[in-house]
């Protein structure tokens, strides 16, 4: 199953976006008549018949349209700094996405390494990991945040930061209630600074430890992310 993504698709005639034009007509060389699913990342999935195959502009009309429920019934959110290397940022937005999430806030932190990111980049990246996992809900990307801003926002759920210098014995398992909302924040290489730690606590952030060993800043997300959704797994 191939799945095409057209955040303004709506029942009868839609027009694909020049990449999803490009990747169904040139890439899989589907033709007039050929069926493809689509979907709109906020829940919607549709079955459409291509009525005109241009690589710029592809036509189809949808002749089937069904609405999925959320894959998580909690909020998932992650806010972590940009790593130096930026294939190991998107590794994570790809991993995450896939594991499932609902909003990535790039972290902007007194130790950060990267201080500046390409959006629509982020985007793409999440929206091919969107479709590769055959999911109709798209991640929330913000664009960078700084610390002080992210940490002082409401939120009604569990808050984390993730750290080195936490207890080891305080793991998500024991912080984290199955079914509430979340939110994760993950610091730089050099981890978060003493002034940032301190006024996480202040706003209410809690301590956690995600492993034993020191991780890189991409895999604790990716630790974070799967091990929020482990504890939610049915059963």
């Amino acid at each position: 199953m191939n799945l095409f993504y057209s955040p303004n698709a709506k029942e009868g005639k839609l027009i694909l976006g020049p990449v999803e034009s490009a990747h169904c007509t040139r890439v899989l060389r589907l033709v007039k008549g050929d069926t493809i699913n689509i979907t709109n990342g906020a829940g919607k999935l549709m079955k459409a018949r291509i009525i005109k195959p241009d690589h710029k502009a592809c036509v189809a009309e949808v002749f089937e349209s069904r609405d999925v429920q959320p894959d998580r019934s909690f909020s998932l959110q992650i806010a972590i700094a940009p790593t130096k290397n930026s294939d190991r940022f998107e590794w994570f937005l790809e991993k995450s996405t896939e594991i499932g999430i609902d909003k990535i806030v790039p972290l902007l932190c007194r130790n950060s390494e990267r201080r500046n990111i390409k959006h629509e980049r982020l985007m793409k990246v999440i929206i091919a990991a969107m479709k590769q996992s055959l999911t109709a809900w798209l991640p929330d990307i913000e664009p960078l945040t700084r610390f002080d801003e992210l940490v002082s926002r409401p939120f009604g759920g569990t808050k984390l930061i993730a750290t080195g210098s936490a207890d080891p014995l305080n793991n998500a398992g024991k912080l984290y209630s199955r079914g509430s909302d979340v939110l994760v924040l993950i610091g730089p290489e050099g981890d978060f600074s003493d002034t940032e730690m301190n006024l996480a606590l202040v706003n209410g952030f809690m301590p956690v430890s995600l492993s034993k060993n020191r991780l890189r800043t991409e895999t604790a997300g990716v630790v974070a992310c799967h091990s929020v959704n482990f504890l939610n797994a049915p059963g």
